[in-house]
């Protein structure tokens, strides 16, 4: 994990936790001008527009005071949403079972992008199914993880 984020975590995760709602995850994706610190905030009654709109007031204030961004970005509050991201192992062991897509920062046995079943996490491994085959993909090379949605 980069300093950046663990600096944005330790700033904002008691900002999100303090107005009673969960931060799931911090992005940041560094594009010059164009740059993106996404907050993902969540809560067991859900994520209205007020709710994101309430965090983005309290996180764009402290981010105003400690300026841990030098540069130009756009802050956006979100819910996870359906397809959420995972950041951490807690959140791969709430999802097990579930069919997730999986990017790598690089390639392992040859390929970089996985769609399975998550079936486990252990010893800093996912443990993925893909048809019948298991895959265990070490997490410090997981670069992006999310939940494919299931629609019944």
């Amino acid at each position: 994990m980069s300093t950046r984020i663990e600096q944005l975590q330790a700033l904002l995760i008691p900002a999100v936790e303090s107005l009673g709602y969960q931060c799931w995850g911090i992005e940041f994706i560094s594009q010059g001008k164009h740059s993106l610190l996404r907050v993902y905030i969540d809560h067991a009654d859900g994520i209205g527009v007020e709710d994101c709109e309430k965090v983005s007031k309290q996180v764009s204030a402290i981010l105003d005071v400690e300026d841990p961004i030098p540069y130009e970005y756009t802050l956006e509050v979100s819910s996870p949403g359906m397809d959420r991201p995972l950041f951490t192992i807690t959140q791969y062991q709430m999802h097990l079972g579930e069919q997730v897509k999986i990017r790598l920062r690089s390639a392992f046995e040859g390929c970089r992008n996985f769609e399975g079943v998550l079936q486990d996490v252990e010893d800093g491994q996912v443990i993925l199914r893909i048809d019948n085959e298991e895959y265990l993909l070490p997490c410090e090379l997981i670069e992006k993880a999310n939940i494919i949605p299931h629609f019944d």
